[in-house]
């Protein structure tokens, strides 16, 4: 008995992990549970997570689940897995939390080598800032001309 509650505390936290500490999961936190706990097969798929989802939240106008809602949904995933919900639970629990992933930008050969640059550039290039021009009176030259525009 005491080997479930601490299950069930371990389970909790894994919940946790996947609603960023928040009391209830939506359904989106709840896909991205099943698929980076890996889950997903042919026997339990993403419109068998959605469908899971909205018969364990009960009402149609909630749109999240708590902690003993999701225990529920667990075992409707051992139940389509046919296998033991003791055993999707260690599934979960060995996971632990969220998996985050992004892209790197790939290596540019002209822009990373700055032994190809060309023109100006290979010296390091001309300044973006002017240190010379403090305000726009320096810019602009407002000395008085006559109307074809010629200097006085």
């Amino acid at each position: 008995m005491v080997e479930s509650a601490e299950s069930t505390a371990t389970l909790q936290d894994v919940f946790h992990a996947f609603n960023a500490g928040a009391k209830d999961m939506d359904n989106r936190q709840f896909a991205k549970c099943t698929k980076d706990c890996g889950l997903l097969d042919k026997k339990l798929t993403t419109t068998d997570v959605d469908l899971i989802f909205n018969k364990v939240k009960n009402n149609p106008s909630i749109r999240k689940i708590n902690f003993k809602q999701f225990e529920e949904a667990v075992a409707q995933f051992a139940t389509k897995k046919g296998i033991s919900e003791d055993d999707v639970k260690a599934i979960m629990i060995s996971k632990g939390g969220p998996t985050f992933t992004g892209t790197k930008a790939d290596s540019v050969k002209f822009h990373d080598d700055k032994s190809t640059y060309t023109g100006t550039h290979t010296k390091g290039g001309p300044t973006t800032v002017d240190n010379k021009i403090n305000d726009l009176s320096q810019l602009a030259d407002r000395s008085s001309a006559d109307v074809r525009g010629v200097k006085k």
